[in-house]
C-alpha cells in the first residue's frame, strides 16, 4: 500500500508541509509553474534550499504584492476575508473539482474552530492568520501535492504543539493557541521543551482533513524523503520529515465501543443497531451475558473508525440505556475491496470483488440479487447461477 508518512516532531505549519511534499516530486519547477499560474491574486510562490541543524531541505516562501509571507503585508491581503470570499476566490482557480474541494473542506474545519471558539456563527466569521491570500497558497499547495503523491493513505505522527504563548489578532493566547487546540480534538499532541507556537491552525487543519491515522512510524519500505523548513531557528531542526513507501500490507486502526444493558427490549436493541450502522459503525452485533445479581443481559459492540468515534459513541448513549461505555483501539487487517457493476438481463448487478494476501474472492450484493428473484419469482441461488452462466 502507498503510504505517505509525517513525522510532526516539529509541530505543522502550511507552508512546512507543502515544502516537505514538494521535496518528493521529481519535477519541482514544473508545480511552481502551475501553482503561480493558479491565479491566485498577487501571489507569487518560490521556493529556497536551506538547512536547519545541518539538516538540508526546502523553504516553502509566498509573496503577497511585494510582502513574504509572515510579513506585513501592503495593499493586498491585508483585510480579513469571509468564508464567501474565499470560496469566491477558490472557485475561480485553474484546478480541477475534487482539489478545490479539498482545499474549502480544510477552510471549513478552520472556520467551525474559529466559530466554535468565538462562540459566533461559521457565517460571521473574519479569518486573521489564516484568512490572506498567503494562507490560500499554502493549503491550495497542499490539496494540489496530496492529488498529485496520489498516497493510499496518510498517516500522521503524534504532533508536538510548542509551549508558552503566541501573540495574533485577539491578544496574547496560550500555546497551543484556542483553534488549534480545538482541531487538534482527538489527535494525539504533546508539548515538549520549545517555547513558542509549533503548530498553527492552518496545519492542524491539513493535518486533520487528510490523514487516516495518527500514530507511530508503521513498518514500510521508504522510496523517498521529503525535509519542510520553517522560518525560525531553534536548537532543534525546525522542519517537518515525510516519507513516502510502501506498507506490507492494509491496517485499519479501528475503535471497539462497547457496552453491557439487561433492561432493553428486542425491538429497543434491534432499533439500536441500526442507528448505530446509519451513525458510520462498520459493524454492530451483541452477545448475550450474564450480568450482577444474575440477570441475563445484552453486551453491544459497535465497530467505527477514529472519524466516527464521537458520532457512534453519542449514538450509543442515545439510542441505549447505558450509563457507560468501554473504548478499545485495535488494528484489524482488510483485504482491499473494489465494486464491479455487471449488466445482466435482469438489470444492474454489483459485484464485489476482494483482494490480497494471495487470496481473491468475488460475491454478488445481496439486494441486487433479492430484487432480481423477487421480480422472477425464483430463489436467490437460482439467480446467482444464471448470472454466472451469462456469456
Amino acid at each position: 500500500m502507498k503510504t505517505l508518512y509525517l513525522d510532526c516532531n516539529m509541530g505543522a505549519a502550511g507552508d512546512m508541509i507543502a515544502a516537505s511534499l514538494l521535496e518528493l516530486l521529481p519535477d519541482k519547477e514544473a508545480f511552481l509553474e502551475q501553482m503561480n499560474g493558479l491565479g491566485i491574486p498577487h501571489v507569487k510562490m518560490e521556493t529556497e534550499r536551506v538547512s536547519k541543524c545541518g539538516i538540508l531541505g526546502t523553504y516553502f516562501c509566498v509573496k503577497v504584492g511585494d510582502a513574504q509571507e509572515g510579513e506585513e503585508l501592503h495593499d493586498h491581503g491585508h483585510h480579513h476575508s469571509s468564508m464567501q470570499e474565499i470560496e469566491h476566490i477558490i472557485s475561480h482557480l485553474n484546478l480541477k473539482e475534487k482539489v478545490k474541494k479539498d482545499v474549502l473542506a480544510v477552510y471549513s474545519l478552520i472556520a467551525e474552530a474559529e466559530s466554535h471558539v468565538h462562540g459566533v456563527p461559521v457565517t460571521d466569521i473574519h479569518f486573521h492568520e489564516v484568512g490572506t491570500l498567503d494562507a490560500i497558497a499554502d493549503i491550495t499547495a497542499v490539496c494540489l501535492l496530496i492529488d498529485h503523491i496520489g498516497a493510499d493513505q496518510v498517516l500522521v505522527s503524534p504532533i508536538q504543539v510548542g509551549s508558552g504563548e503566541v501573540r495574533c489578532a485577539h491578544g496574547i493566547l496560550p500555546v497551543p493557541a484556542p483553534a488549534t487546540a480545538y482541531l487538534l480534538k482527538g489527535i494525539p499532541i504533546f508539548s515538549g521543551e520549545i517555547k513558542g507556537e509549533l503548530c498553527t491552525p492552518t496545519g492542524a487543519a491539513l493535518l486533520k482533513h487528510f490523514a487516516s491515522g495518527f500514530e507511530e512510524m508503521p513498518e514500510m519500505k521508504v522510496d523517498a524523503i521529503g525535509y519542510g523548513m520553517g522560518k525560525k531557528d531553534f536548537g532543534r531542526a525546525n522542519c517537518i520529515r515525510v516519507l513516502l513507501g510502501e506498507t506490507k500490507d492494509q491496517k485499519d486502526l479501528v475503535l471497539e465501543l462497547s457496552c453491557n444493558v439487561d433492561d432493553m427490549t428486542a425491538e429497543e436493541i434491534g432499533f439500536a443497531m441500526e442507528r448505530l450502522f446509519e451513525g458510520g459503525a462498520l459493524e454492530v452485533y451483541t452477545i448475550p451475558i450474564g450480568m450482577k445479581k444474575s440477570r441475563p443481559g445484552t453486551l453491544i459492540r459497535a465497530i467505527c473508525t477514529q472519524e466516527k468515534r464521537e458520532k457512534v459513541t453519542e449514538l450509543l448513549f442515545r439510542y441505549t440505556t447505558t450509563l457507560g461505555i468501554r473504548e478499545v483501539k485495535t488494528q484489524r487487517c482488510v483485504l482491499e475491496r473494489e465494486i464491479v457493476t455487471l449488466e445482466t438481463p435482469y438489470g444492474p448487478v454489483r459485484r464485489k470483488d476482494s483482494f490480497g494476501y494471495g487470496v481473491r474472492r468475488s460475491k454478488y450484493e445481496y439486494e441486487d440479487l433479492a430484487r432480481i428473484a423477487k421480480e422472477q419469482g425464483i430463489s436467490i441461488e437460482e439467480v446467482r447461477n444464471r448470472i454466472e452462466n451469462i456469456g
